[in-house]
Protein backbone atom coordinates (compact mmCIF):
# COMPACT_ATOMS: atom_id res chain seq x y z
CA UNK A 1 0.00 0.00 0.00
CA UNK A 2 1.48 3.11 -0.94
CA UNK A 3 1.67 6.15 1.84
CA UNK A 4 1.70 9.87 1.17
CA UNK A 5 3.18 12.15 2.59
CA UNK A 6 3.62 16.17 2.52
CA UNK A 7 7.52 17.65 3.54
CA UNK A 8 7.72 21.32 4.61
CA UNK A 9 11.38 21.01 3.16
CA UNK A 10 9.76 20.05 -0.68
CA UNK A 11 6.84 22.67 -1.25
CA UNK A 12 5.23 21.73 -4.34
CA UNK A 13 5.97 17.97 -4.05
CA UNK A 14 4.79 14.89 -2.78
CA UNK A 15 6.58 12.36 -1.27
CA UNK A 16 5.21 8.58 -1.40
CA UNK A 17 6.30 5.43 0.15
CA UNK A 18 5.86 2.22 -1.84
CA UNK A 19 7.05 -1.37 -0.79
CA UNK A 20 9.25 -2.53 -3.97
CA UNK A 21 9.42 0.86 -5.14
CA UNK A 22 10.91 2.63 -2.34
CA UNK A 23 10.67 6.70 -1.47
CA UNK A 24 9.66 8.90 -4.72
CA UNK A 25 9.08 12.41 -5.05
CA UNK A 26 6.93 13.83 -7.43
CA UNK A 27 5.29 17.09 -8.47
CA UNK A 28 1.61 18.27 -6.92
CA UNK A 29 0.25 18.84 -10.51
CA UNK A 30 -1.82 17.18 -12.66
CA UNK A 31 0.00 13.80 -13.60
CA UNK A 32 2.92 14.62 -11.55
CA UNK A 33 3.24 10.67 -10.63
CA UNK A 34 4.34 10.48 -14.34
CA UNK A 35 7.52 12.45 -13.26
CA UNK A 36 8.39 10.78 -10.00
CA UNK A 37 12.06 10.37 -8.92
CA UNK A 38 14.00 8.51 -5.96
CA UNK A 39 13.98 10.46 -2.80
CA UNK A 40 16.99 10.37 -0.69
CA UNK A 41 17.61 12.14 2.38
CA UNK A 42 14.45 12.27 3.78
CA UNK A 43 14.26 13.39 7.32
CA UNK A 44 11.43 12.17 8.96
CA UNK A 45 10.89 14.68 11.08
CA UNK A 46 9.56 17.31 7.92
CA UNK A 47 7.19 14.58 6.57
CA UNK A 48 3.31 14.49 7.40
CA UNK A 49 1.09 11.49 6.25
CA UNK A 50 -1.84 12.72 4.24
CA UNK A 51 -4.43 10.67 2.68
CA UNK A 52 -3.83 9.31 -0.67
CA UNK A 53 -7.17 10.99 -2.16
CA UNK A 54 -5.68 14.51 -2.31
CA UNK A 55 -3.19 13.58 -4.44
CA UNK A 56 -5.85 12.04 -6.78
CA UNK A 57 -4.80 14.47 -10.01
CA UNK A 58 -1.42 13.35 -10.10
CA UNK A 59 -2.33 9.92 -11.48
CA UNK A 60 -0.89 8.31 -8.29
CA UNK A 61 -2.02 4.56 -7.81
CA UNK A 62 -4.95 3.90 -5.78
CA UNK A 63 -5.44 0.72 -3.74
CA UNK A 64 -7.35 -2.05 -5.27
CA UNK A 65 -10.40 -2.39 -3.25
CA UNK A 66 -10.85 -5.32 -0.89
CA UNK A 67 -13.42 -7.81 -1.17
CA UNK A 68 -14.87 -10.20 0.86
CA UNK A 69 -15.38 -13.98 -0.50
CA UNK A 70 -18.80 -15.11 -0.96
CA UNK A 71 -19.30 -18.82 -0.08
Amino acid sequence: MIKLYRSALHPGRWVAYAPGTGWVAFPAKENGWEERCPARGLDPVHLREVPLHVAADTGIPRPEPEYAEVA
